[in-house]
């Protein structure tokens, strides 16, 4: 019998590999008919990339991502206020990786087609209930099929939600949990055709006033922005607020239209953007239980987050790796997924809590920015010397027992 995994973004295939290289049965089931190469670009930190590499996964990653070198801090004329090395150039035995999202979530789940079988990712298919009430050795998981309208039962082992922010898994398991927070700065990403700037793997951080800009390339020719603006107080994500829909230039350019770095032309990347995409900055207070008895949550279902420490994914890979180890080596799968909320849920929630300090934090000066970016490293568990020293996360030997 299966682990059901709900969600094919990043980390419900991380997950289903994570498994299936611990011995366990997996399969995913993605609410999308069709998974196209969608998004922007994203990171993924030395702890995640670690984890991956174990996977098989390093040559890959390599292939379709950029090794970033430093983490560039400057005012809007491009002058370096501060500079941080960053993966390999930090002292870290793993790179840190610039990608598309959409071109990692294609190599994640073409390697959990090609290592479990091409009916282990099922597509146009949504988890919408649950009974894990009455049956020893399996929970009973409703899944809508999106194309014919009609709602199947099936047991698994275990059914993780790895179903994004709006997760249906979380919803229940949490039903009084609330919209999701927002920060109150508006969003607007795209990435644009250009060439890379200052080493050729550097990633920016500009801020002037209420509005700031994150740039870095991700292969192919390509730059990935993001523009940020603080529009209001933080709240609930309701009315207004919420709404998520393709971004406009009129809005976001005028923000960012007399900023003049020299070596990036700013006005340029966004006016050459073909596709800008708008949301609002919001994550979810973390949870006091993530799941119970054969049923848990993941990834971003688990412990949304503010992209500013871009951790997101990278928690979510490790999550992965965690969850599996516990399920390769537990008597029992709800002892498994107990001990692996313990190892993750304190964890993922300091990340949370370190992204919205490094949010509003003003520092300006580089003794300050050098304090900030120490103090998230040691606090999100990203310490150079711990992570290299730190024993592997693979499951090794699985378990015999199979309950």
């Amino acid at each position: 019998m299966r682990v059901l995994i709900a969600g094919g973004g990043i980390g419900g295939p991380a997950t289903a590999l994570s498994l299936h290289a611990a011995g366990v049965e997996a399969a995913v089931v993605e609410s999308a008919r069709e998974i196209r190469p969608l998004g922007v670009g994203i990171n993924l930190l030395p702890h995640a990339v670690r984890e991956l590499v174990e996977l098989g996964l390093g040559d890959e990653l390599a292939a379709i991502g950029v090794a970033t070198a430093e983490n560039v801090y400057c005012d809007r004329f491009g002058t370096r206020i501060f500079t941080e090395p960053r993966g390999l150039a930090q002292g870290y035995r793993w790179p840190q990786y610039s990608v598309h999202r959409g071109e990692l979530q294609r190599l994640l789940l073409a390697a959990v087609r090609e290592r479990l079988g091409a009916d282990a990712v099922r597509t146009g298919a949504r988890v919408v209930g649950f009974d894990d009430s009455g049956q020893r050795e399996s929970v009973r998981v409703r899944i809508l099929d999106r194309a014919t309208g009609t709602v199947e039962e099936t047991a698994a082992r275990a059914l993780i939600g790895a179903d994004g922010l709006h997760s249906a898994v979380r919803a229940a398991l949490h039903p009084q949990d609330g919209p999701p927070l927002w920060s109150g700065i508006r969003m607007w990403r795209g990435t644009t055709p250009a060439e890379p700037f200052l080493t050729g793997r550097s990633m920016v951080i500009v801020r002037d006033g209420d509005a700031e800009l994150v740039a870095y390339p991700i292969g192919g020719g390509r730059v990935n922005w993001v523009c940020q603006v603080r529009m209001s107080e933080p709240g609930p994500l309701t009315g207004d607020a919420a709404w998520n829909r393709p971004g406009r230039l009129a809005d976001v350019l005028p923000y960012f239209e007399d900023w003049r770095l020299g070596w990036l032309d700013v006005p340029g990347l966004l006016t050459g953007c073909a596709e800008i995409l708008e949301y609002p900055m919001a994550d979810r207070e973390p949870l006091p239980w993530w799941g119970s008895g054969r049923v848990t949550l993941l990834g971003d279902a688990a412990h949304p987050m503010y992209p500013v420490g871009a951790n997101g994914a990278s928690q979510a890979v490790v999550d992965a790796r965690v969850l599996a180890r516990e399920l390769a080596r537990a008597d029992d799968v709800p002892t498994a997924l107990a001990r692996y909320e313990t190892e993750r849920r304190e964890a993922t929630a300091a990340v949370v809590r370190a992204n919205r300090a490094m949010n509003r934090d003003g520092a300006r000066t580089p003794e300050e920015l050098a304090r900030v970016t120490d103090t998230y490293r040691d606090t999100t568990g990203g310490d150079v010397r711990t992570l290299n020293a730190r024993a592997s996360l693979s499951a090794g030997e699985p378990s015999d027992s199979r309950r």
